[in-house]
């Protein structure tokens, strides 16, 4: 819990409160996976389960630890963890601004299908991103290219 809050603040800025990082981690419907090293926290991805479909709520990777692949690590991982639970399809939203974030999801196989004019606080836009998991072995490929 203290680790996702830290990595949380560090990444995300606080976007989730204790009590949300609390029900990420306890109930059911919630897949979390993190990557530890060295008994560190660096990398997140959660989300939970809609019938068949993935709502992914959050991606963070450490500030120092960016652009090693450990996003697309986690996030391959929570996809993979969806689809072996039935889910045949995974969404989520992402600021237009945040380029490493967007590119990110299209190499996992995201492609935007909405926009939602002014949604962040900063008022930015979202880009509503959909993937498709029948096919994982797909997603896999697009996310190593």
């Amino acid at each position: 819990m203290e680790a996702c809050l830290a990595l949380d603040q560090a990444s995300l800025g606080g976007l989730w409160t204790r009590e949300q990082w609390q029900q990420e981690l306890s109930q059911s419907d919630r897949l979390c996976v993190g990557l530890l090293i060295e008994q560190r926290l660096i990398a997140v991805g959660c989300g939970w389960l809609v019938v068949d479909e993935l709502q992914i709520g959050a991606v963070a990777v450490a500030p120092d630890q960016r652009r090693k692949g450990h996003g697309r690590q986690v996030l391959m991982a929570l996809l993979q963890q969806a689809r072996r639970r039935g889910a045949m399809r995974a969404t989520l939203e992402v600021s237009a601004a945040n380029t490493a974030a967007t590119a990110l999801y299209g190499r996992c196989g995201f492609s935007t299908e909405g926009i939602r004019r002014g949604y962040y606080r900063n008022g930015d836009d979202a880009l509503i991103q959909w993937v498709q998991l029948q096919d994982m072995e797909t997603v896999r490929i697009a996310a190593h290219s």
